[in-house]
């Protein structure tokens, strides 16, 4: 497995397609305190983690040398293609993003 998505309630779904991901993310109507995101992880150890809230948080939880990054507001369509680009494992693509460190 290159990669797997967590739900709003800690589901674990195997390599998500597009439209798979689009349903997790909309599991985040139904977020609270206990369960406030979903996230994608690629074997790599980078992780995308999206909040109700309109935060992102981008890490790799793997490497404590790297600070995490975060970005708010980002439109559905852009959260999307970046949960896509980290499912393709296009890291240096996301690295190029103004996340704020």
């Amino acid at each position: 497995m290159s990669y797997f998505m967590y739900d709003v309630m800690g589901g674990t779904v195997d390599e998500p397609d597009p439209a798979t991901m689009e349903q997790v993310l909309d599991g985040l109507a139904d977020a609270d305190d206990e369960h406030p995101d979903v996230s994608l992880s690629h074997e790599n150890g980078w992780c995308l983690s999206v909040f109700r809230s309109g935060l992102l948080i981008w890490e790799n939880p793997d490497d404590d040398t790297l600070r995490p990054g975060e970005m708010r507001d980002l439109t559905r369509k852009e959260t999307l293609h970046l949960l896509g680009l980290l499912a393709a494992g296009d890291i240096e693509s996301i690295e190029t993003l103004p996340w704020q460190r």
